[in-house]
């Protein structure tokens, strides 16, 4: 997990003074692609983390686009490109047994 918010965090410097709606977009997908290969049950902790941790690197570089960002980028509006960018955690994978009961069942 740590190599890829140092990943993460590379690549929201680089695209610091992108438009919102651009990183937006990036972040999105870099949050549900990892959902989707690691919120399997029982690591539910661990994927929300990685949610938080890459919602805080965001906030983060968006403070440090100009020396106003402090003003301009308060946590509220934050807030509201998390909800509208961000997915909330969820299981995407089922118990294994739960799985295979469906696919083999007689």
């Amino acid at each position: 997990m740590n190599a890829k918010l140092k990943e993460v965090k590379d690549r929201l410097r680089v695209l610091m003074h992108a438009e919102v709606r651009t990183t937006g977009r990036w972040v999105s997908a870099v949050v549900r692609g990892w959902m989707n290969y690691h919120a399997v049950p029982g690591n539910r902790a661990s994927v929300d983390v990685f949610r938080t941790q890459v919602c805080r690197m965001w906030y983060r570089t968006m403070r440090r686009r100009s020396e106003s960002g402090r003003r301009r980028w308060p946590w509220k509006r934050m807030q509201r490109l998390i909800r509208r960018w961000i997915p909330p955690v969820h299981i995407v994978h089922p118990y294994p047994n739960e799985r295979l009961v469906v696919a083999h069942s007689r």
